[in-house]
């Protein structure tokens, strides 16, 4: 399987973005999906992650309330809506799946490719 990760962008800070994590190849769909950041100079940093079927979520503490994950199986895709945006959520965004639901990058075993997220002040 192959992740596709885009929606990044420019937005001012209280703006919202999505992100989509779109998988193809051959799909499972028995795979957790995880969504993490990195700041520059920084280990990847946990979000969030949703179990294959869509049915839970687990988030870092600091992330709830703002970033919310959902998963549409039907389209092979997995979605991190940010709401409220901060200048010091600019990271680059990346997606993950892995067997089981961790918040341990080491435990998932592929990756999208990462997209930018910038927060003006």
């Amino acid at each position: 399987v192959q992740l596709q990760a885009s929606g990044g962008g420019l937005v001012q800070a209280g703006g919202s973005l999505r992100l989509s994590c779109t998988a193809s190849g051959r799909t499972s769909k028995d795979y957790a999906v995880g969504w993490f950041r990195q700041f520059p100079g920084k280990e990847r940093s946990f979000i969030g992650v949703v179990t294959w079927n869509g049915a839970n979520t687990y988030y870092e503490d600091s992330m709830k309330g703002r970033f919310t994950i959902s998963r549409d199986s039907a389209r092979n895709t997995v979605y991190l809506q940010m709401n409220s945006l901060k200048p010091e959520d600019t990271a680059v965004y990346y997606c993950a799946a892995g067997a089981v639901p961790t918040n341990v990058a080491y435990d998932y075993d592929v990756w999208g490719q990462g997209t930018q997220v910038t927060v003006s002040s």
